[in-house]
């Protein structure tokens, strides 16, 4: 999901969105709101033929509560709710995907299981991401990228790991990006930029402390900041201009970080994509020393059919 700091623009019904959505904005619903996404996500099949006084029941609060719950997400009503559950249901069981924490890898689960488990759950990922994505915003992102003086990467853990293959990308295509790390570090960066500038800050639950500071501090220098994360109502958005929101669910040996990895490089993908475009011409050249300079350091491809053919019989087979 992309959208600007500070909306929420509403949900419609049959979007195939809405569970995608629940998961990013939970953490930041009250208590009792809370509770029923809960038990929503903990069963959506169930969720999406209960009465409302099921939900209620079940969650341990009221049908008035369900209610509040429904124009929490920007719903019409307990219909919409329903609706918009089994759109996502219908949409999963078409695409061979697992709704709601069953997608998940077993101690006695065999390899193949495994395999398919892992493929399903990072393609479900991926596609409710880009499926989340308001171009419009990417599109404000771009720009701002193109047009940047200098471009900030802020990140720790797995974050940074995924942010210094974007920095690195950029570089190779002329555009000076730093990806920041250790907190004090990216402080002192943040604070030398300044309107004209980016700072990206990726974190998957948006509340790194690290990543959050500075961020901030970026905002208050003046540049345009930008968030990317999983949960659209965590601190991180609410310092950003603009955010990116990726829809990932955490499994068993894998922490929710580790499985963000694939959703996070979609959205850098798109906007470092997006950015080659539109620098096209002055890139061509960075591109081509960069290519220039590591291809030394790259052995010629050989196969060994043509290996054999170029090596003399008493050294390929012993002497004879």
């Amino acid at each position: 999901m992309a959208v600007t700091a500070g909306s929420d623009p509403p949900l419609e019904a049959g979007t195939g969105q809405l569970l995608a959505h629940l998961r990013s904005v939970l953490p930041g619903l009250a208590g009792a709101l809370r509770q029923v996404g809960n038990v929503i996500l903990e069963d959506p099949a169930w969720a999406s033929r209960a009465t409302i006084v099921e939900l209620g029941e079940r969650s341990g609060t009221s049908p008035a509560t369900v209610t509040r719950f429904c124009r929490s997400l920007g719903l019409s009503g307990y219909t919409e709710l329903r609706v918009g559950i089994a759109t996502d249901i219908g949409r999963a069981d078409q695409a061979g995907w697992e709704v709601g924490i069953g997608a998940d890898v077993l101690p006695t689960d065999p390899l193949d299981r495994v395999l398919r488990t892992l493929l399903a759950v990072d393609l479900q990922a991926m596609h409710e991401t880009a499926a989340g994505l308001d171009l419009r915003v990417v599109e404000t992102v771009i720009g701002a990228l193109v047009a940047a003086r200098r471009i900030d990467l802020y990140g720790v853990g797995h974050s940074a790991t995924v942010l210094e293959d974007m920095q690195m990308r950029l570089h190779r295509i002329g555009i000076a990006s730093w990806t920041w790390s250790d907190v004090h570090a990216g402080l002192m960066s943040a604070a030398q930029l300044g309107p004209g500038d980016v700072a990206i800050a990726l974190s998957h639950s948006g509340r790194s402390t690290e990543t959050v500071d500075m961020l901030a501090q970026a905002k208050a220098s003046g540049a345009t900041t930008v968030a990317i994360t999983n949960f659209s109502t965590s601190p991180i958005a609410e310092i950003a201009e603009h955010l990116l929101c990726t829809s990932v669910r955490e499994t068993s040996y894998r922490s929710a970080e580790m499985s963000a990895r694939h959703s996070q490089f979609l959205v850098l993908d798109l906007l470092y994509l997006a950015v080659a475009q539109r620098t096209h011409e002055r890139a061509t050249e960075p591109w081509t020393r960069a290519a220039e300079a590591v291809a030394p350091h790259r052995a010629p491809y050989e196969t060994r059919a043509r290996r054999d053919a170029e090596t003399p019989e008493t050294t390929r087979g012993g002497a004879r």
